[in-house]
């Protein structure tokens, strides 16, 4: 597992939707724009249970993040990864979070949702203009 640089990391912990790439059955990819959340090892990010990108992620668990800086498209992060752990959102607690964080309210649907805990194998950290 590869770090995430500490000056980059409230990307992860922000507001800033990330993308969030995965593995078609066909083998080709396809990106989600995607609420996610960093616990200083793991990126989290959240689907509903049984959804496309659910069966997805526990058939293909490679996956790609990317997260750029609003105030600076320079200031980024890209990493590689893979599913790790697949956790119950409890009580939709996750979900509810990242919805008040993302938006400043609760999360309107009350449809049972997983968590994706991504391990990062491979880091690439763009720090800004120079």
């Amino acid at each position: 597992m590869q770090a995430i640089p500490e000056e980059l990391t409230h990307l992860l912990r922000t507001n800033v939707p990330a993308h969030v790439s995965l593995t078609e059955a066909d083998g080709s990819l396809v990106t989600h724009v995607m609420w996610v959340d960093y616990d200083g090892e793991h990126i989290l990010t959240s689907s509903p249970t049984e959804s496309y990108k659910s069966r997805a992620l526990r058939q293909r668990p490679n996956v790609a993040v990317s997260v750029i800086d609003p105030a600076d498209p320079w200031r980024r992060l890209s990493i590689s990864g893979r599913v790790a752990e697949i956790r119950e959102d409890v009580g939709l607690a996750f979900i509810n979070e990242l919805s008040r964080r993302y938006v400043g309210a609760p999360y309107p649907r009350t449809a049972p949702r997983e968590i994706f805990v991504i391990t990062p194998d491979k880091v690439r950290a763009f720090m800004g203009r120079r």
